[in-house]
């Protein structure tokens, strides 16, 4: 579906938006790919990795409305990646993570909304169910704009989703880069924060493939949320370290010990498919329908139970110490 259409991925150069811009190229032939990003030094650095014809750059911030307007004109499926991520930084600079992750979702939606642009898929994060920190609290708000805009969009094209999942093998700022830094300088130690903290696990490849086939699946307004593993931190650091003792220091400000991707609230909307879960608006849409167990591929799902929740502490599926190993080599290639 990707063939012959213009692709726009804000925040285009982070790892997410790498990882897409050298699927869509490799599986299709898309008329254009435009990266919208703020920062030229890595937009620079994107271009020498992809050169190809199709490939558009363009600097700008989800903050500027005007520019993104701009960008979208003539654009088809806008992929919505742009967002302050780091809990700590968000709770120190609160303003600053709503100017991005609230106001930026709100110039995303009128922009594309403005250019009659055909689909739009947001990231979102498993920290934006019931939310304890303001990263997690501004993705839930953006999550929320997006499943409103689908009625904002009135009787135009555009359909809005989002996809919501949890810690990304190796992207920028994770986990496991920290700890490679730290053996690469010869540390003594891994620092844990808490000896039971647990964390739903996916690579960048499954994560960019989930979005992919959800622009077929979608049909506006609905949060989808992969089938995935958890493990438990302690055995990351095992995994990737076990020659160094663990040293627990506490948890971070706004950090959850585990993380949510359904939240039990939210039972009486959510679907279980073969591979994911959907979870449905909770509010009517004026145009169409609110039926959300089956979807664009005409896959069926079914609601789950009553208080329903999908937790990476309660996940019947974990990662060993040995699948770890195997699973991040696997991702980080």
């Amino acid at each position: 579906m990707f063939n012959g259409k213009t692709i726009l991925i804000t925040g285009g150069t982070g790892s997410f938006g790498h990882k897409y811009t050298a699927t869509l190229l490799a599986r299709y032939k898309p008329k254009k790919i435009i990266i919208f990003s703020r920062d030229e030094l890595k937009q620079y650095e994107m271009q020498q990795q992809f050169n190809q014809s199709c490939m558009r750059y363009f600097i700008g911030d989800v903050r500027d409305e005007q520019r993104l307007i701009r960008a979208m004109h003539g654009v088809d499926y806008v992929i919505h990646a742009a967002a302050l991520k780091q809990v700590p930084a968000a709770e120190y600079n609160p303003m600053e993570c709503i100017k991005t992750n609230i106001n930026g979702a709100e110039h995303v939606i009128n922009a594309a909304i403005d250019n009659n642009v055909e689909k739009v898929i947001a990231l979102s994060t498993d920290k934006a169910a019931n939310p304890v920190n303001l990263y997690g609290a501004t993705k839930l708000a953006s999550d929320k704009l997006f499943v409103a805009a689908n009625n904002m969009a009135g009787g135009s094209r555009t359909r809005f989703s989002v996809v919501r999942y949890g810690n990304v093998v190796g992207s920028r700022g994770s986990v496991v880069p920290f700890f490679q830094q730290l053996q690469a300088k010869g540390s003594d130690h891994i620092p844990i924060t808490h000896i039971d903290m647990t964390r739903f696990w996916i690579s960048l490849q499954q994560g960019v493939d989930f979005v992919l086939k959800n622009f077929e699946r979608m049909l506006g307004g609905e949060i989808f949320v992969p089938k995935i593993p958890s493990i438990r931190i302690v055995d990351l650091a095992k995994a990737m370290a076990p020659e160094l003792p663990i040293k627990i220091v506490g948890i971070r400000p706004g950090e959850k010990l585990h993380e949510m991707m359904c939240p039990g609230d939210m039972s009486y909307h959510t679907y279980e498919f073969a591979d994911h879960y959907v979870i449905a608006p909770a509010i009517k849409f004026f145009n169409r329908s609110n039926d959300f167990s089956s979807n664009g591929l005409q896959e069926q799902g079914k609601l789950v139970a009553t208080n329903f929740e999908y937790a990476s502490n309660t996940n019947p599926e974990f990662l060993s110490v040995e699948q770890m190993k195997l699973f991040n080599q696997d991702a980080m290639l």
